[in-house]
């Protein structure tokens, strides 16, 4: 699998919707493959974590509430005004 193709399967598990069973999981899988490759800090990847058990729970809406990930909060708030 290319660089490109693996980034986009993991881009759209990272962006799994809230609910959906073992979604906490994905995102969480997702968010270490992006922590991996420098894309995302450690703070961030410590909230995909928490909410990796927690299929509802918006690890956003922590980041913002918690004031950590500004980067990858900049990144998805991007992503999803393309």
């Amino acid at each position: 699998m290319d660089e490109d193709t693996e980034v986009a399967e993991q881009w759209a598990l990272v962006n799994t919707p809230l609910g959906e069973p073992w979604s906490g999981r994905a995102r969480y899988a997702a968010a270490m493959f992006f922590h991996k490759r420098g894309d995302m800090d450690a703070e961030t990847l410590e909230v995909y974590r928490i909410c990796s058990r927690l299929d509802r729970e918006d690890p956003l809406a922590i980041m913002r509430d918690r004031g950590v990930g500004a980067r990858w909060l900049e990144r998805m708030k991007g992503a999803s005004s393309e």
